[in-house]
């Protein structure tokens, strides 16, 4: 790996954690962090493995650091922490493998509105396809329309000249 690579992956989890972290603030929104309905704003960095093959382990590192430093929200332990992180490095790896951004919307969403739901549903006792609605929704959101942004600005910044 160089330099180049590894920064651009260290700022991408520092970009996702920061994300993650500004949505907690307002006490009110923690809950769509965590819940049983999510909408993560830091989710939509998720679409950048389409055009940037570091923000596939930047994408895991911060979704795994957020999860760790804000474990105390969440309430779901280590499976939420690791299980969490690695759907989310998973969905990053799948859509990478995507040809273009609308078949890019599709692993987030379907990974983490299917697999989370399982240990969300569990621990919050509300229904699964209620749980899998309400994650999945979240992460559609987040993605279409967060990820287009994040994904517009990344490829306009990368087109510009280095001096």
């Amino acid at each position: 790996m160089n330099t180049r690579y590894l920064t651009k992956a260290s700022l991408i989890a520092a970009i996702y954690i920061v994300l993650v972290l500004l949505q907690v603030l307002p006490l009110p929104f923690v809950n769509l962090t965590f819940g049983p309905v999510q909408l993560r704003i830091a989710e939509g960095l998720v679409l950048l493995p389409l055009v940037e093959s570091a923000a596939i382990p930047g994408v895991f590192i911060g979704c795994l650091l957020s999860n760790l430093l804000l474990s105390f929200y969440s309430g779901f332990g280590l499976i939420d922490i690791l299980g969490g992180s690695l759907v989310t490095l998973l969905a990053a790896y799948i859509t990478s493998k995507m040809k273009n951004k609308a078949m890019g919307i599709i692993p987030p969403v379907f990974l983490n509105g299917f697999i989370v739901s399982i240990w969300v549903s569990y621990f919050t006792k509300v229904p699964y396809l209620v749980t899998v609605l309400g994650i999945g929704g979240g992460e559609l959101i987040s993605v279409a329309i967060f990820g287009s942004i994040i994904l517009s600005v990344y490829e306009k910044t990368t087109n510009l000249k280095e001096y």
